[in-house]
């Protein structure tokens, strides 16, 4: 079974990838092909926001061929009812800033008839792992993650998302695009509030982010021969 870890970041995926010595694809290497690869997991950075990733991951995927994609990251969470640090599964994913401004309304692309903004993955994680016991949640795909309380409000009255993020609706679109099942597992590193950075955590996020994701791995090389 060949994976493909996808993140924005190394820091959000370091502990893993030095943990299990895993490949990460460096800018030489993105989009080359790898014909006789066998039962590996390769990791991608792809940088940070959603035109980095749509582009890094269509240019890869357009040469290899990967049976899953993970996405691993942190994210703000609009619902106080998630813990800081909880690890979850984001399943619905919409890109709330493609539109127009009508005034004061908001028109979608989709309204527009000009492209799609919401996307939903066919793959579950209780597909590879049936005792996960995490969150199934909704995120919006931002820009600019929000700190003001007026645009909070706007995005949340508009779609009412769960969580944020700079990636996900691009990493879902991707892996549609190219036909590779995708999961997106996040853990929440602070609420979406008025920016402040001493109610964050990061370090917890990055720690149980990772702790999962190696029992994930673990789990998918003991049933799927990784």
């Amino acid at each position: 079974m060949n994976i493909l870890v996808v993140a924005a970041t190394r820091e959000e995926v370091g502990i893993l990838v030095d943990g299990y010595q895993l490949t990460v694809i460096s800018n030489k290497t993105l989009g080359q092909s790898t014909e006789n690869r066998q039962q590996t997991t390769e990791v991608l950075i792809t940088g940070v926001g959603m035109t980095a990733t749509a582009y890094a991951l269509g240019r890869h995927l357009a040469n290899n061929h990967y049976d899953l994609a993970i996405n691993l990251g942190i994210a703000g969470s609009f619902d106080r009812n998630i813990p800081l640090g909880e690890v979850v599964e984001i399943v619905q994913d919409t890109f709330t800033e493609l539109g127009a401004e009508d005034d004061t309304r908001f028109i979608t692309l989709d309204a527009l008839g000009f492209g799609q903004t919401v996307f939903k993955t066919d793959a579950h994680l209780s597909n590879y792992y049936p005792e996960h016991g995490v969150w199934q949640v909704t995120a919006a795909t931002v820009n600019t993650v929000h700190g003001e309380e007026s645009s909070i409000a706007k995005l949340h009255q508009r779609s009412r998302p769960q969580l944020e993020s700079m990636e996900g609706a691009a990493f879902f679109y991707a892996c549609e695009q190219a036909g590779v099942p995708a999961l997106q597992i996040r853990a929440v590193s602070n609420y979406v509030e008025k920016r402040n950075r001493d109610a964050w955590k990061i370090g917890l996020a990055i720690e149980n982010l990772n702790t999962f994701a190696v029992e994930l791995l673990n789990t998918l090389k003991a049933d799927k021969d990784v």
